[in-house]
C-alpha cells in the first residue's frame, strides 16, 4: 500500500484560479506596454500619406459629389 504524504493542501482552489489570472494579467500587460511604441518612421510615412490624400481625393471628386457630401455633414451636425 503506498503511503500518502504527511503535506497537506494548504492552498484552496480558488487562490490557485487567482494566481494564474494574476500571472496572466502581468504577462499582458507587459505585451501592451511594448506594443505602444511607436516607429518614428511609420509615422512619418503614415503622415506624408494622410496629407497627400486628402487633396487628391478632393480632386477626384465631382462637384455634384462633393455637394452631396457637404450636405450629408451638414444634416449629421444639425441632427445632433
Amino acid at each position: 500500500m503506498q503511503k500518502r504524504s504527511s503535506k497537506k493542501k494548504t492552498e484552496d482552489i480558488n487562490i490557485i484560479a487567482a494566481n494564474i489570472v494574476k500571472q496572466t494579467i502581468d504577462k499582458s500587460i507587459l505585451k501592451s506596454s511594448k506594443s505602444k511604441e511607436k516607429n518614428p518612421n511609420a509615422v512619418a510615412l503614415g503622415r506624408l500619406g494622410g496629407l497627400k490624400g486628402g487633396k487628391a481625393r478632393a480632386e477626384k471628386l465631382s462637384a455634384k459629389r462633393r455637394k452631396e457630401i457637404a450636405k450629408k455633414a451638414a444634416e449629421a451636425r444639425w441632427n445632433k
